[in-house]
């Protein structure tokens, strides 16, 4: 387990936390997509600078990358070794995404560009609402994918699942 991708179900799902927590504990490098993808004022990156972004960061001998953006996944699949996928209840990802947007407002969070402070919007829930379940599905074809293409695979669905795995890699870094 020497390059991960951390990704979930939807917005919500504790990619970001569980990434950070997970690199905590095996003092494997973190990259947060959205730390690439996103500039200053909530700018898009061209979509040249967001690839060659992912590229160098799989290029490296270890790495976790967090984060869906399912359109570059062909970057991150062929070298990763291990898929952690997160797939919470809708109901808990959407409450989560309102918490944050009350726990972090006017401030940026630590998985986000700098300059990108916490905002939330009806397109972005409904993306939430609308997106679930289709993904879901998606997700569960691409995990069986990987799992024929001799990837660890693991599925966490509920927060005991998700501390169990996390709890593994006590010893190395206590959190």
């Amino acid at each position: 387990m020497e390059k991960i991708m951390v990704i979930g179900v939807s917005p919500g799902a504790g990619k970001s936390t569980f990434a950070r927590q997970l690199g905590e504990r095996t003092g494997i490098p973190v990259t947060h997509l959205d730390t690439l993808y996103w500039k200053p004022g909530w700018e898009e990156s061209s979509n040249e600078e967001f690839l060659l972004a992912q590229q160098a960061i799989v290029q490296e001998d270890r790495w976790i990358v967090e984060g869906n953006y399912s359109g570059t996944f062909s970057i991150r699949e062929p070298r990763a070794d291990t898929v952690i996928y997160l797939e919470l209840p809708r109901w808990l990802c959407l409450y989560r995404v309102l918490k944050r947007r009350v726990q972090y407002h006017g401030k940026t969070r630590d998985d986000m560009a700098e300059g990108c402070p916490e905002k939330i919007d009806w397109e972005f829930l409904k993306f939430i609402l609308s997106t679930y379940g289709p993904r879901k599905d998606k997700m569960r074809q691409r995990l069986q994918r990987y799992a024929k293409e001799g990837k660890t695979v693991h599925q966490l669905k509920t927060r005991r699942h998700i501390d169990g795995f996390l709890n593994t890699f006590t010893g190395i870094v206590e959190i």
